[in-house]
């Protein structure tokens, strides 16, 4: 049979290709590129933006020096117009996940907010309730400031921090938390309520709406665009021999 390449002695057969991918863990990596391939197959770039990622590549890499382009392409076994076409695929992606996801962006926000949303907050965890409705006065009659009760009375690492924590996603605390602060307003402080074996005091310091600024679009759209190949990879079956790879939509 004849060999797709020969490497040393080895000579490389079709069927001997998803095993070696798997041993040397590239299996992800060439599904997630030949998905891709397809996927951006319509979003060409012109020439000049082409040419415009070529400079970009060669001044990132350091090699604008006379020759220098020369010798990278030939130890690299790379003509002129596959590196060309290597350079602008990262351009061919980000029109793709443009064309795809801008449109559904604002829709996906407004499904993630809860948990882009930041907050800080105050936190003083204890077992003993009765401590917890007594410190929870010296802080609402102004007797000693949170931090300083938290500093000396929480039994969690948040004692460290004066009881401060954050900022973090409102996602991140436990969920009875998270809602508690959902609903509170900043400096909002709660009284003693147990949660698990503790009793936990709770004040809102600073609430840090996301907003869907162009930064926030980006990181959206990277999102739902890796969602997407994550879901196309886990579709497609074990590997055959080269001849069936076809199958993969």
């Amino acid at each position: 049979m004849t060999g797709l390449f020969q490497i040393g002695d080895k000579l490389l057969q079709a069927q001997d290709m998803p095993a070696l991918l798997k041993r040397y863990q590239l299996m992800p990596q060439f599904l997630r590129g030949v998905i891709l391939d397809q996927a951006i197959a319509p979003f060409t770039c012109t020439e000049e933006e082409r040419k415009s990622a070529a400079d970009n590549f060669l001044a990132q890499y350091q090699m604008t020096a006379p020759g220098a382009k020369e010798n990278w392409l030939r130890g690299q076994n790379m003509s002129e117009e596959e590196f060309l076409d290597m350079v602008s695929r990262p351009l061919s992606i980000e029109k793709f996940k443009q064309h795809t996801w801008m449109p559904k962006v604002d829709n996906y926000f407004l499904t993630r907010k809860a948990s882009l949303d930041h907050v800080v907050y105050s936190l003083l965890r204890t077992k003993n309730p009765a401590l917890a409705n007594e410190l929870y006065f010296r802080i609402l009659e102004g007797e000693q400031s949170f931090a300083e009760v938290a500093r000396n009375f929480s039994e969690g690492p948040e004692a460290k921090s004066d009881g401060l924590l954050g900022p973090v996603p409102l996602s991140q605390p436990h969920p009875a938390i998270g809602k508690l602060l959902s609903v509170s307003q900043p400096n909002q402080l709660w009284a003693p309520r147990p949660l698990a074996e503790w009793t936990v005091i709770i004040r809102l310091e600073k609430f840090m709406p996301a907003q869907l600024d162009d930064s926030m679009r980006r990181r959206l759209i990277d999102e739902l665009f890796e969602t997407w190949l994550n879901d196309q990879i886990s579709t497609i079956g074990p590997l055959q021999p080269f001849s069936s790879v076809s199958s993969i939509s």
